[in-house]
């Protein structure tokens, strides 16, 4: 994989999280979980390159993110829709998502996980992070969709996150 600094990313990102997804992975090597994401964001806020994510407080990822301050934003490509489909549907808590899905996890440089199928690895550090609120809503229509009636789901945390190393696979 080569290093890239973060503005020599050339990635159409509505593509990349929208349609190909990501994992969001916290932990140390010793210890991570892993889950796929579609929602999120890249841009730029307080003088860095961010990303920004969406975890749900009652996921198993959530635990690691909330106790580490690195995490890694992984790309596989669309030809691995079978690893985001499993680590979309299966629950760390009760699986072991490497063994179910053939994932090979390494250490970035450092010291985060991703993994060795990865194409793109963005390497970050939270800044910040804040529970989305029923009342901060300003369309109805989105809580009513995403969040109303839904069983098991409580709101979303969002994590805004520095991107501090980017890998690219070659």
């Amino acid at each position: 994989m080569r290093l890239l600094k973060p503005e020599e990313l050339n990635e159409n990102v509505f593509n990349a999280i929208g349609r190909e997804w990501m994992l969001i992975t916290a932990g140390r090597p010793e210890h991570f979980n892993t889950m796929t994401a579609s929602w999120g964001g890249l841009g730029f806020l307080w003088n860095k390159p961010v990303a920004f994510v969406f975890i749900r407080p009652e996921r198993y990822t959530y635990d690691f993110m909330e106790a580490e301050d690195s995490v890694t934003l992984t790309f596989l490509g669309q030809t691995h829709r079978d690893i985001y489909s499993l680590c979309g549907k299966l629950s760390g808590r009760d699986t072991d998502k490497v063994a179910a899905t053939g994932l090979r996890p390494i250490t970035t440089p450092q010291g985060a996980v991703s993994f060795e199928q990865a194409r793109l690895t963005l390497g970050c550090r939270k800044l910040y992070s804040d529970d989305l609120r029923q009342e901060r809503f300003i369309d109805p229509d989105c809580f009513g969709k995403w969040y109303h009636d839904r069983p098991g789901g409580g709101l979303h945390r969002m994590y805004i996150l520095e991107i501090t190393e980017v890998l690219l696979k070659d």
